[in-house]
């Protein structure tokens, strides 16, 4: 008799587990994904466009236009480093965290390269102790971790930014758009646990985003503006790029632990 559940850990724990049982056959970033993203980031002559060490274009025009300012920024889903770098490069004090020590080391490494000082952190975001994510964070950036998440993870990064998130302090999203083929799937949240993979990430509208990050304001929700391949920037049009901030802080509020429903 195998009885696991006693917490809501437990429950995430446990539909985790639904989709990581399938992910080496279906060859997909399915739950914890930790494998996969060790294969993928194996070889980094691959030609895979978000391998150049070039700033997402989002995230610079947020800096130039003056929409966000240096401060401490986190990089969930470092990934290679690229974002992480070029918010070092611009003043940040950056944290960047990834699930595969094969990402993790070649940031390391671009790090190391760039001169820059970058507090990197290997393992899952919901995982991780306070102390190691410990916030408050002026900026939190993710260009392609949220996508990758199974539905009922969005209970997780929500509890996380709830936490980390400083009051009036930035999230700066890119994910897969709805619409493009070949990029995310538009499958319904309960057909995915009937089919029990991920298909390689998830496509949202931007009324699901604006719905899933309600408790933050919408500074801009657009289409990446596609870069061509001389431009010291990142940029393709099939994914949504967002900015939300959170409100300030009012006296004496305590925020709670983000509890509700990813729907």
């Amino acid at each position: 008799m195998d009885r696991t559940v006693r917490t809501v850990e437990d429950v995430l724990a446990l539909l985790d587990g639904l989709f990581a049982s399938t992910s080496e056959a279906a060859g997909l970033a399915t739950g914890d994904g930790k494998d996969f993203w060790d294969r993928f980031y194996a070889d980094r002559s691959r030609p895979v466009p978000f391998f150049v060490s070039k700033p997402d274009e989002n995230l610079a025009a947020y800096l130039d236009q003056g929409l966000i300012a240096p401060g401490r920024a986190l990089d969930l889903g470092c990934g290679p480093g690229r974002n992480a770098l070029y918010l070092a490069s611009r003043g940040f004090e950056v944290d960047a965290v990834d699930l595969s020590p094969v990402a993790v080391a070649w940031s390391e490494d671009r790090a190391h390269e760039a001169g820059v000082d970058i507090r990197f952190r290997c393992g899952d975001a919901f995982a991780l102790p306070a102390t190691e994510l410990s916030g408050p964070y002026d900026l939190v950036v993710d260009s392609g971790c949220f996508h990758h998440l199974p539905p009922h993870r969005r209970v997780s990064y929500l509890a996380l930014l709830d936490r980390v998130l400083a009051p009036g302090g930035h999230l700066a999203l890119t994910c897969f758009a709805a619409g493009e083929a070949g990029t995310g799937s538009e499958l319904a949240d309960a057909d995915l646990y009937r089919e029990r993979e991920l298909q390689g990430g998830l496509a949202y509208t931007p009324e699901l985003l604006r719905w899933i990050f309600s408790d933050l304001v919408e500074v801009e929700l657009r289409r990446m503006r596609e870069e061509p391949p001389e431009s010291a920037l990142f940029g393709v049009t099939f994914l949504w790029t967002a900015l939300f901030r959170r409100g300030a802080a009012e006296p004496g509020d305590v925020r709670p632990v983000h509890a509700r429903s990813a729907g």
